[in-house]
Parts: C-alpha cells; sequence; structure tokens
C-alpha cells in the first residue's frame, strides 16, 4: 500500500499541474477531468495517510 500511495499521490500532483495548464489553454474537458482526477486521487492519499499513518502500519 505505500509505493501505491506514492504512485497516487503523484498522479494527484500531475494533475493539478495539468489543471494550471488547462486554465492557461482554456480547456474546459481537460480542467474537469483534471479537477476530478485531483480530487479523487488526492482524497485516497490524505485518507491513507490519516487512517493508516506514514509508513503505513500492518
Amino acid at each position: 500500500m505505500n509505493l501505491l500511495m506514492v504512485i497516487f499521490g503523484l498522479i494527484a500532483i500531475l494533475a493539478v499541474v495539468g489543471t494550471v495548464q488547462a486554465f492557461k489553454e482554456r480547456n474546459v474537458l481537460s480542467i474537469v477531468f483534471n479537477l476530478g482526477a485531483a480530487v479523487v486521487f488526492g482524497g485516497f492519499t490524505i485518507a491513507t495517510v490519516v487512517f493508516q499513518g506514514y509508513p503505513p502500519g500492518l
């Protein structure tokens, strides 16, 4: 779960970067999907840290 959390955290960060670029290009569909990905993957990462701690316990 530890490596999966790191990967999902990186995806969330890249989704935020993509959202900023989408705002610059004014691409509405890209903004929607990037915000959705950032919320889902970021929320999962934060929830994992809160409930299992970092590094996660067994």
